[in-house]
């Protein structure tokens, strides 16, 4: 009795489960502050001894023929990443992020150390010599790679390697806005789909703060680009017109991701080598930014400006489309980068080239052109990536202004809503969708749609004729093991409908009726069939459904040939087959080798 005591006392000392969670999120917290801090420097380093020195080298400000040397410098940033491109395959080029989402949300979250170097270097090239991307993406990236790197040495759970994978992820979106607030609803809406507790909710609050202040201790207290103070002006003009603009933004950020995938389709078709691919993508980059510079890097210096009221209508019109094809172009080439800056540059030039609009009709009665910029910021982000609550809480953050919530509000959600209405996927979600998986459903639907009815059809399945009477039917149902259902055929062999013992209960103690009546008179005609090449999610959607147990497999919707029958039992232990297959695999992966 006395050892129990004393280990009932020594376990009230030891920190509880939620504790010692909370104290990994400070760590993942303060890491990915200076991995945001190494990130940014690593950028510069590449932007000022690449792009700007390039830029004296080559003598571009003297202008004439100087200009059209520009296409070289990205080029030779695209040139300096083939090594890392070659040593590490499939990390280092084009858009990752939903390689990133993939792992987190479907393959446990097993991220390589390796990820953080790759990403840090290779964005850097890229952003750093004038390819039109963003830092955002691979710094989340970079976060929750070191997430995973704690959840792996721990040993956790799939569910707690998610929780600190985004607690690395806010840390970096937060540190890199100086927005722990929209760091945080980033890793909620973006990496962890919404679904969250509030312990996990808590990691992710304490590791993005903590980040932000690694952050600010090094750069002081500043946004990552100053937002002008923020008036409505009169609300009855300007809300509508708001409105309008949310519309506006929505269909333009279908657009883009179509563009995006359509070009990055396109190089993808292109018979040549993978490494002169990015190359390509810079020569064309730097051919545009000859008379179009804005376009290159991240944007962060026009946006400032558009947001000061600087920016010219037609130019920022133009800028709209450059930056979405510039932008796909990079990352479809094979350029290493994010869509975050990207979007806030475009939803900047749509604010300020509305807003010029707006002044130039209803002068008097319309904020700034660089109010409407920092609205079109925050809407373009949260249409494109269908987060609103992100991007209205980094506006928030980037203004401090109250008076800024509502105007940004109606135009996200807007703006989200017209893009999700015309276009179901976000920039993030195209690729699963074409793979039939809808990432938003979680893991075990994404496993029971990577199965196919087809696999699982391995025995016999017993018919009985149209024209049989119930008596005989009962004999069937009498020798039958485990199967209650079964396909009524016709003469030619093909499904009519199908029996069940239910069916027969009404007549089965009148032996008139038993002997006399026809299966085909009886049976239900109304079936839902399923084929060998749907899924076993659509399979359980049909269970559900229609409250039944078996459904018939035919050879396809117009031939109604019976080969099989797929019970929900089947389903479900198939399901469970391949989870413990995976889960093997991947605690395997993990495994150093010896």
């Amino acid at each position: 009795m006395t050892d129990l005591v004393k280990k009932l006392r020594i376990q009230k000392l030891l920190p509880g489960e939620n504790t010692v969670m909370l104290v990994i999120a400070i760590t993942i917290g303060v890491t990915a502050g200076f991995a945001n801090i190494l990130f940014r420097i690593v950028t510069e380093l590449v932007h000022e001894n690449i792009f700007v020195r390039g830029h004296e080298l080559l003598s571009l400000d003297a202008g004439d023929w100087h200009r059209f040397l520009l296409p070289l410098i990205p080029m030779a940033g695209m040139v300096l990443l083939i090594p890392i491109s070659l040593i590490f395959p499939g990390e280092a080029n084009g858009y990752t992020f939903t390689k990133f989402l993939r792992k987190v949300n479907l393959e446990g979250g097993f991220i390589k150390f390796q990820a953080i170097i790759v990403k840090t270097i290779s964005t850097a090239l890229t952003i750093g010599t004038g390819g039109s991307a963003g830092v955002e993406g691979p710094i989340a990236t970079v976060g929750g790679a070191l997430g995973s790197q704690v959840g792996q040495f721990f040993k956790v759970s799939g569910s707690r390697m998610k929780v600190y994978i985004a607690a690395g992820c806010a840390g970096g979106i937060g540190a890199m806005f100086n927005a722990p607030i929209a760091g945080i609803f980033f890793a909620a809406e973006i990496v962890l789909l919404g679904t969250y507790e509030i312990s996990s909710f808590s990691a992710l609050v304490i590791s993005s703060a903590m980040a932000t202040v690694v952050s600010r201790a090094y750069y002081g207290d500043t946004p990552a680009f100053p937002i002008p103070n923020y008036q409505l002006v009169n609300p009855l003009v300007e809300i509508p017109l708001y409105i309008l603009m949310g519309v506006i933004i929505g269909i333009i950020a279908v657009f883009h991701i179509r563009i995006f995938y359509g070009i990055r389709d396109w190089f993808a078709t292109l018979a040549i080598n993978p490494q002169i691919k990015p190359i390509i993508g810079a020569l064309i980059i730097g051919t545009l930014a000859i008379s179009f510079p804005q376009i290159m890097g991240d944007g962060y210096k026009y946006i400032e400006q558009v947001l000061s009221g600087q920016g010219v209508l037609w130019v920022m019109i133009v800028l709209i489309f450059l930056k979405i094809f510039a932008t796909a172009i990079t990352l479809g080439s094979g350029g290493a980068g994010g869509v975050f800056a990207p979007a806030l540059f475009i939803g900047a030039v749509i604010g300020g080239a509305f807003g010029c609009v707006a002044n130039m009709y209803l002068p008097g009665l319309t904020a700034s052109p660089g109010a409407y910029a920092a609205v079109g910021i925050g809407a373009f982000l949260a249409a494109s990536t269908h987060a609103p609550l992100t991007a209205i809480f980094l506006l928030f953050e980037m203004t401090g202004n109250y008076l800024i919530i509502i105007p940004i509000m109606l135009a996200s959600i807007i703006g989200t809503m017209v893009a999700n209405r015309l276009n179901h996927d976000s920039i993030d979600t195209v690729d699963f969708s074409r793979e039939g998986i809808d990432l938003h459903e979680g893991r075990e639907a994404a496993i029971m749609r990577s199965i196919k009815v087809g696999a699982m059809i391995t025995e016999d399945v017993d018919f009985i004729s149209e024209n049989a009477n119930v008596d005989q039917l009962l004999r069937i149902f009498s020798m039958a093991k485990d199967s209650f259902y079964f396909p009524v055929i016709d003469d030619t062999g093909h499904m009519i409908g199908i029996i069940s013992m239910q069916d027969v209960k009404s007549i089965i103690h009148d032996e008139e009726l038993r002997l006399n009546a026809r299966v085909g008179d009886i049976c239900e005609r109304n079936v839902i069939t399923i084929t060998p090449d749907d899924d076993l999610y659509t399979a359980l959607t049909y269970y559900d459904v229609k409250g039944i147990e078996e459904i018939p497999v035919v050879e396809s919707s117009t031939n109604r040939w019976v080969i099989g029958m797929i019970k929900r039992r089947d389903v479900i232990n198939a399901y469970n087959r391949e989870v413990l297959k995976r889960g093997i695999s991947e605690r395997t992966a993990s495994l150093p080798l010896k």
